[in-house]
């Protein structure tokens, strides 16, 4: 298993399979993009599925997330899904994607295995869309929404950050739309993982101004604490149920105790925390020879040394060096 030393254990693993992104989101990249992580350093799509295949085999993990970037990028998603939905025990699969060609790559992923999708919807205004992302592509993201409800990778759930002055005031329609749809909506505090290092705490808007801004409009009724796990989201039941919406407040309400997640970059490394300064290589041993019981062995030490927190709110706190597109969210 993939313990540390304050108790925890990790059962879920989040899979960058790119650090390359068709948007450009204020909050993740700047809008000129970044200086892409070359080729030969990124894991092929066999060296990611042994590494799959270790950690549900040998390392007890429950759950696999694809993440990137953007992983609908990655050519051989689906056959990587299709490697991991054929591992014993069979792990959970999901992709969280902004929707962009999700409209055609659902039903492959479908047949392949996946089991549902975390979208990432900021927005339902074309212009603010542009502003936050710095591309047109609102139809595409509704479009891969609509179609991965269609071909039954449910529950969608759909991803949102506020940005002050941006988009803030659409904490309401937002939640309509989803109700609307059927999906399932999640509020995320603006985390400092920004590749330009301008997150301000007073730019952020904070799990308490979200829930005021819902509350102006909906009856929210905290959902039942013991059956939120190591989930990150603290879920409220909309106007009595059954419809849940969920805000997660990294920052303002940290979750770190009950933390069960562990992230493998697009070019081998192990990071136990998405704010953690240190990262293990698992690509340079795996292509040099080492066994899957050795890398199993690295990969345990790696978490084994996971903080308690991610230190957001302690004196001296260091954003990570990678911004999040190549650490996988």
């Amino acid at each position: 298993m993939l313990a540390d030393s304050y108790g925890r254990i990790a059962t879920d693993l989040r899979v960058s399979l790119t650090d390359r992104c068709n948007l450009r989101c204020a909050y993740c990249m700047p809008a000129e993009g970044l200086d892409w992580l070359p080729r030969p350093t990124l894991l092929t799509d066999d060296e990611v599925a042994r590494l799959v295949r270790i950690g549900v085999e040998l390392l007890g993990i429950t759950e696999i997330r694809f993440t990137g970037g953007e992983p609908m990028l990655r050519r051989g998603l689906p056959g990587i899904v299709a490697k991991a939905a054929a591992l014993r025990p069979r792990p959970e699969i999901s992709v969280t994607t902004n929707g962009i060609g999700l409209d055609r790559l659902a039903a492959p992923l479908r047949e392949a295995g996946l089991d549902r999708v975390n979208v990432s919807l900021d927005t339902l205004q074309p212009g603010t869309f542009k502003t936050l992302a710095m591309r047109d592509r609102l139809d595409d993201v509704l479009r891969g929404l609509a179609a991965a409800a269609a071909i039954g990778l449910t529950p969608v759930k759909v991803n949102a950050v506020l940005m002050r002055g941006i988009n803030d005031g659409e904490a309401a329609a937002l939640l309509r739309f989803c109700l609307d749809h059927g999906y399932q909506l999640r509020f995320i505090e603006q985390m400092p993982l920004d590749a330009q290092h301008g997150w301000r705490r007073e730019n952020m808007v904070s799990a308490a101004e979200i829930m005021d801004a819902l509350s102006a409009e909906f009856t929210l009724t905290p959902d039942d604490s013991a059956a939120r796990g190591s989930a990150p989201a603290e879920t409220f039941l909309v106007n009595g149920g059954p419809a849940r919406v969920g805000i997660i407040g990294s920052v303002t309400r940290p979750f770190c105790g009950a933390c069960d997640r562990v992230r493998l970059t697009a070019d081998g490394q192990i990071r136990n925390c998405l704010f953690a300064q240190d990262e293990s290589n698992l690509r340079d041993p795996m292509r040099a020879g080492a066994s899957d019981e050795e890398l199993a062995s690295l990969w345990q030490r790696a978490v084994a040394t996971k903080l308690p927190g991610h230190g957001i709110n302690e004196p001296g706190f260091l954003q990570p060096a990678r911004p999040m597109s190549a650490i996988g969210g």
